[in-house]
């Protein structure tokens, strides 16, 4: 699972933005499950972020968002981002050191294409 969450941060909020992302990750990333994150400014409009994160799956996902301290400090960052597209992803496809694995969707097929 994939989480992408892209930002609008005036260049005055950088620091206090990038302290908070820098947070999230640190909780997020302690999460059984987590297989670690990112924060990054847009090369060509630096007052875009993104912060990716993933995970083992959607329930570690949902599991990670369950403790007190990232209801406090990482919800709250994430309802602040850009609403104009999804967030949550499912992975499939992965490529490391020129091999690439290919992971079954979670979602079914069908008329109906809901979750399993």
């Amino acid at each position: 699972m994939l989480l992408v969450c892209r930002f609008a941060v005036p260049a005055p909020e950088a620091p206090a933005f990038a302290a908070r992302a820098r947070r999230a990750l640190e909780l997020l990333g302690a999460a059984p499950g987590c297989r670690g994150g990112e924060a990054g400014r847009a090369v060509d409009d630096p007052e875009r972020w993104v912060l990716t994160v993933r995970f083992d799956s959607v329930d570690a996902y949902r599991r990670a968002l369950s403790p007190f301290p990232v209801r406090e400090h990482v919800i709250p960052l994430l309802s602040e981002a850009l609403a104009d597209e999804p967030s949550a992803y499912e992975t499939l496809l992965t490529g490391v050191d020129g091999v690439v694995v290919e992971r079954e969707s979670l979602l079914a097929e069908g008329p109906d294409r809901h979750s399993r």
